[in-house]
């Protein structure tokens, strides 16, 4: 199948939210996208059926200094990983400069916080509610301090944190109010990627960066009283594994994740939220080329990595967007290519991140094949 071409405007570089977040609203008919058409990155909202689209933000300051984008200004500018959304009501949540704020479809803004001084910011999230947003950060030693960067920082980020008994707090706010209600401090971690449990939002996962021993220390769940680790080195599993980008199932009956074995192949993996019923399903041998994953309904995936044909683009990453359908009992995937994508994977907004919008009819992804990055669809199921 050819993938539809979603975003239009061949002077700009368009692309996703990060993928933990949807850039839909619930009722499919909108897409939040970031694009830097003004020169600086900003939000803008499409319709998807008239094509008419509309800028929220107003960003002149650049991009802000934070995982991943550590050659951003300190504490100035539009974070382009502290964006995520309210599908249901179309609130979007960003981080400019210090300042926490939110605005709507209609473009109404409005700052609900600030974090301090001292503190770098990763991935957000909203609660399936809309009631609560939490926003990573950790303690800017951590990236160098207040030094601007040419690119990611030339030393082990985790070993520093872990020697230097620095921390990363998983900050929780009242969406109306702009409350801080929860500042829960996690020492020498480097926290990166937070996500409230679908239907829970008491629960919060999280991750701990890079970590060294990655197998047993990547996934974290918080339960507002204590700190659950999701993958040990029970069954063979083994430290030196490799493990990231966890996610929930969108009915919140279990956490997906992927990696790799030690000298070993790839593979998916799947967990429930209190730590048991794990299974782990190797991919093929051949499947070597790195990819993200993310879910529709349980039991599909979708994925821009992995899977290989001949033909395929030369870069780290994968070159397409399969269906992955799973069988978690039986332990078995089966993979279906649905288009290649051809992104160049030269940074991670080239990523394509994909994301399966509400209805689970599309899959959206990023893609610089043109040249410029845009935004594509391609049909999962009729």
């Amino acid at each position: 199948m050819t993938p539809e071409r979603v975003t239009q405007n061949p002077d700009a570089n368009d692309q996703l939210l990060y993928f933990t977040s949807s850039s839909l609203l619930s009722d499919d008919s909108r897409l939040i996208f970031l694009s830097d058409r003004t020169g600086a990155p900003n939000i803008f909202m499409r319709e998807l059926s008239t094509g008419k689209e509309q800028q929220l933000t107003h960003n002149k300051d650049g991009i802000l200094k934070s995982y991943v984008y550590f050659d951003g200004t300190p504490y100035r500018g539009l974070s382009k990983a502290g964006i995520s959304i309210d599908p249901a009501s179309g609130s979007i949540y960003f981080i400019q400069g210090r300042e926490i704020r939110k605005v709507t479809i209609d473009g109404t803004e409005v700052t609900l916080a600030q974090y301090p001084d001292g503190q770098m910011t990763a991935f957000t999230h909203v609660s399936e509610d809309g009631t609560l947003l939490c926003v990573p950060t950790t303690d800017a030693r951590a990236l160098d301090g207040d030094q601007q960067l040419r690119g990611q920082p030339g030393y082990n980020i985790d070993e520093r944190v872990r020697s230097e008994r620095l921390s990363s707090y998983l900050r929780v706010f009242d969406t109306r109010s702009g409350e801080e209600v929860i500042c829960e401090r996690v020492e020498q971690s480097w926290i990166t990627h937070v996500q409230f449990a679908p239907g829970n939002r008491n629960l919060i996962l999280y991750n701990h960066e890079w970590p060294s021993d990655c197998g047993i220390r990547r996934m974290w769940l918080f339960n507002g009283e204590k700190h659950i680790r999701l993958r040990t080195e029970n069954d063979g599993r083994s430290r030196q594994d490799w493990t990231c980008h966890e996610m929930w199932e969108r009915d919140g009956s279990a956490i997906i994740y992927h990696g790799g074995y030690y000298n070993g192949p790839a593979y998916i993996g799947r967990v429930q939220p209190d730590g048991t019923g794990m299974v782990e399903i190797a991919l093929p041998q051949s499947f070597k080329r790195y990819g993200h994953f993310t879910v529709g309904t349980p039991g599909v995936l979708v994925s821009d990595g992995y899977y290989e044909e001949d033909g395929d683009s030369p870069t780290s990453g994968g070159d397409w967007i399969s269906r992955i359908n799973m069988d978690w009992k039986h332990g078995k995937a089966d993979w279906l290519p649905l288009c290649r994508h051809s992104s160049s994977w030269a940074s991670q907004d080239t990523h394509p991140h994909p994301i399966i919008n509400h209805t689970m009819t599309y899959a959206y992804f990023t893609s610089d094949v043109a040249g410029k990055r845009a935004i594509y669809r391609i049909r999962i199921s009729k």
